[in-house]
């Protein structure tokens, strides 16, 4: 039996409580917020759970195998630090911490003690990104051109991380997911509308090997919700659409006929250089990728195995996202990686 604590009861702690309550072979023992309203609010669901202010005492417990951390980034550090020199595993809400060299610290300690340090990636657990990665694994798309991804919606305002820490963090790490790379540079636009030093609008260029641009549009400042990934090939192009359940993964039969696209100079040719083909849907079974990321987390600390999403992993995403809060600050630079 896994023994657990969560420390922060905020916008994803009560989705980790549930999921917890439901996987079998762990036993969810303590949570722990700054506030206690919601620790009593906890508490007529699950009496057994102990609550606490501090979260100290969790790591006292010897008993507790884990942390689950999924308070504000800037906390991230010393609570990932304090855990795992308390002999804890310990699964962190992206982003792993809030800047470079606090990362490389806590990786290199979690690798000292052999403890498991995990970051949540939620969309590596996804089952339609693991189509996606399927589909093009398979080079069924052809040549790889470029992506573009789009993640708007209205809210939730952070106060804590920009738009850029926030939201485009996703597509960032799963655009290396995608590409089984880094990329090689990295620009950034963007705007503060709501709150002054606080970007609510960026738009983020990722290059990598081979030619592939990947761009990034994130705003939590937009009137309709968007979570979108587009892949465009040189055979194929595939959609991702998260807000769509029942047809979250849509390739595209349409290319171009690059032999005829310079032959002539009539525009009505455009018609025969368009190949239009079929559109399909292929069947992904359905699971809850927070539930798939927990169950990983339990699956690690028993095996010993690495994360999919492991400290390293999270330690590369933000080095880009300092390089993209760099090219930010100086009008859109691109910063080599």
């Amino acid at each position: 039996m896994i023994n657990i604590g969560v420390v922060g009861l905020g916008y994803w702690g009560p989705n980790y409580v549930r999921v917890l309550s439901e996987i079998e072979g762990v036993t969810l023992k303590y949570c722990c917020d700054l506030d206690e309203n919601k620790l009593d609010k906890l508490k007529r669901f699950l009496n057994k759970v102990k609550t606490t202010t501090d979260y100290r005492e969790i790591l006292d417990d010897e008993e507790v195998d884990a942390v689950i951390i999924t308070t504000p980034p800037n906390t991230h550090y010393k609570l990932i630090k304090d855990s795992l020199e308390h002999q804890k595993h310990v699964l962190v809400e992206k982003p792993l911490t809030d800047n470079l060299e606090s990362a490389k610290e806590v990786v290199n300690l979690a690798e000292k003690l052999n403890k498991v340090l995990m970051v949540g990636h939620i969309y590596l657990f996804n089952p339609g990104i693991l189509k996606l990665k399927t589909i093009i694994n398979s080079g069924e798309l052809g040549q790889l051109f470029y992506g573009i991804a789009l993640r708007l919606g209205l809210g939730p305002i952070r106060k804590f991380a920009s738009a850029l820490w926030d939201l485009a963090i996703h597509d960032i790490y799963i655009s290396m997911y995608l590409f089984d790379s880094k990329p090689i540079s990295v620009s950034c636009s963007g705007e503060s509308y709501l709150q002054d030093g606080t970007e609510d609008y960026v738009n983020v260029t990722l290059k990598y090997p081979n030619k592939i641009n990947f761009s990034i549009y994130a705003s939590w400042f937009c009137p309709e919700k968007t979570r979108k990934i587009t892949i465009v090939g040189s055979k194929k192009m595939v959609i991702f659409d998260d807000v769509n359940k029942t047809e979250m993964v849509k390739i595209f039969e349409k290319s171009l006929n690059l032999a005829l696209l310079n032959s002539t100079p009539e525009y009505v040719d455009h018609q025969m250089i368009v190949r239009q083909g079929d559109t399909k849907i292929p069947y992904i079974e359905q699971s809850e990728p927070l539930k798939n990321q927990v169950e990983h987390f339990i699956g690690c600390i028993k095996s010993g195995k690495i994360p999919k999403s492991n400290g390293k992993h999270g330690l590369d995403v933000i080095e880009i996202l300092e390089a993209a809060e760099r090219s930010l600050k100086n009008n859109g630079e691109v910063i080599k990686l």
